[in-house]
């Protein structure tokens, strides 16, 4: 039953990558005008600039999103203080439990998509926040929304298990995290509607893989 689950969970996460590649490249060819600054290419251009231009330019949810993107950091921070504790405290890596080094191994990965990311530029930010263009295909803070909050939400059921009102708060937390930082950073205009939409495709496939290895390695032998 857990292998069966296991490989439609697997079919789903391919499903992800390959609809987030095939978006991706559909970004770069189609309706592709210089609608951004300094007059760069921008894909799906009659979309994107008709919502950057009713969303404008909105400091304050930039700021909010930046600030709840450090809750994201801690979060992913205190998981892996916990798997080194594990590792100090057990003396084995072979005794830290299966899903923190899992999820190790995902940081480790989204990490490598995002400095990916800074150099294979799909597209530029529809504003100049620094002296330079800035890459914001996909959005890299929806990305760690979604990939570290959701992933977080799999650990806590495993961590805290049979603690109801705790998890339920958590997710709530979590949930609202990912959903405000989606949303704000859209309303803050920095970012070109397809980048929020191929973060989430993107953030969505690797969460996907996460649990689909987590998922194998838990069922063993079964």
């Amino acid at each position: 039953m857990k292998r069966k689950k296991t490989k439609i969970h697997l079919t789903v996460t391919s499903i992800l990558f390959l609809t987030f590649a095939i978006f991706t490249v559909l970004v770069r060819v189609v309706d592709v005008m210089p609608v951004g600054p300094q007059h760069t290419r921008v894909g799906f251009s009659t979309v994107n600039q008709y919502v950057s231009e009713l969303t404008g330019i909105n400091m304050l949810w930039y700021d909010i999103t930046d600030w709840l993107g450090v809750a994201v950091i801690a979060a992913a921070l205190g998981f892996s203080f916990l798997g080194l504790y594990q590792l100090i405290k057990r003396r084995s890596i072979k005794k830290v439990d299966p899903g923190l080094l899992l999820l190790g191994v995902f940081y480790i990965l989204v990490i490598t998509i995002y400095i990916l990311f800074e150099f294979v530029v799909v597209n530029y930010r529809p504003v100049i926040l620094s002296q330079n263009l800035e890459p914001s295909y996909p959005s890299s803070h929806t990305m760690a929304a979604v990939c570290i909050m959701a992933t977080a939400m799999v650990q806590y059921r495993h961590l805290l298990r049979g603690k109801r009102l705790l998890l339920i708060l958590l997710d709530i937390w979590s949930v609202l995290i990912i959903v405000v930082t989606v949303v704000g950073r859209l309303l803050s205009g920095v970012h070109w509607l397809t980048d929020i939409a191929g973060g989430l495709l993107l953030s969505s496939a690797l969460v996907m893989l996460y649990i689909s290895v987590l998922e194998s390695v838990s069922s063993g032998g079964e």
